[in-house]
């Protein structure tokens, strides 16, 4: 997905922010999607793991951003990064303080089935994504030659990208079977297991982009996935019965401050990376560990 994504980015001219944020970041996502429908979709319904799994993604998200920026270099990696990829990161950031603010709000009208807090999310989420792509500057010109017919390339990543989804299928029902066999609350599995297991393409992903020298495309698809995992919401409660919002419970609050404060922290490495020494931009990296350990034993006690 990396490779192709990287290519489909210079073939096409949309660059690695753009195909980053909105393929790689919709094809990762994928299993997350699946799986969460998947869950309001049993019987009963299980929206804690759905609703868990989102905010556990994105904090998922962070922690693979930090540990993988660390293996290869902490600063080294970051240097890579376009600067405009701090305009996604503040997308991020304005997506899940728009979930923290309608949770907290706790909307209980709906249209169509369809919860007005939901709705919410995703009117912004249209709105964010139009404006940022509207305010960054333009990437310059990536002039590598490529051996690979458009056309090809477009069938081989759609070809990759269905191949993420039956995880997310099937995951749904055995995370669902361990909560009710060992007791343990679906949302802090959905938090903790569920988010890991559906996070691996976009693990996969940014592991390879930096591998490939395409740190930028990887970051994109990050951060461009927690954007995306905000507004699986929306699509999730289409299939709920009720408004999904509603069934909000302290550990996904907790997920959700937790996966701001990752979020920024990210954004603000990406912003240092010409600003400071190599021992700020590592030490914050290593700071997005802390915090989403922090953050685990917070919800599990």
């Amino acid at each position: 997905m990396a490779k192709y994504g990287d290519i489909l980015a210079s073939i096409t001219g949309l660059g690695r922010l753009f195909v980053g944020s909105i393929l790689v970041a919709l094809a990762t996502s994928l299993p997350e999607l699946s799986a969460n429908i998947s869950a309001v979709l049993l019987d009963p319904p299980n929206p804690a793991l759905a609703l868990g799994d989102i905010l556990g993604s994105n904090m998922v998200n962070m922690l693979i951003f930090g540990s993988v920026a660390l293996i290869f270099g902490g600063k080294t990696v970051i240097d890579q990064i376009s600067s405009s990829q701090i305009y996604l990161a503040s997308l991020s950031i304005f997506m899940t303080i728009i979930v923290l603010v309608v949770a907290l709000i706790n909307f209980s009208y709906s249209f169509f089935n369809v919860g007005l807090s939901s709705l919410i999310i995703i009117i912004f989420y249209i709105v964010g994504l139009r404006l940022t792509y509207a305010l960054k500057p333009e990437e310059e010109e990536d002039d590598e030659d490529v051996e690979i017919s458009s056309k090809k390339a477009w069938l081989y990543f759609i070809s990759i990208s269905i191949g993420v989804i039956f995880s997310g299928y099937f995951l749904a029902y055995s995370v669902d079977n361990i909560s009710h066999e060992t007791g343990v609350a679906s949302s802090t599995l959905g938090i903790i297991v569920s988010s890991i297991v559906t996070s691996m393409p976009e693990a996969s992903a940014f592991f390879a982009s930096v591998r490939l020298k395409a740190a930028d495309l990887g970051v994109a698809g990050l951060f461009g996935s927690c954007v995306f995992n905000v507004t699986i919401i929306f699509y999730t409660d289409i299939f709920y019965i009720g408004n999904i919002v509603q069934q909000f419970e302290n550990s996904h609050i907790i997920a959700t401050f937790t996966g701001l404060f990752l979020i920024s922290l990210a954004g603000l490495a990406v912003y240092l990376k010409s600003k400071a020494r190599g021992f700020i931009i590592n030490s914050t990296l290593a700071s997005i560990v802390l915090v989403y350990a922090v953050g685990i034993i917070l919800i599990t006690t």
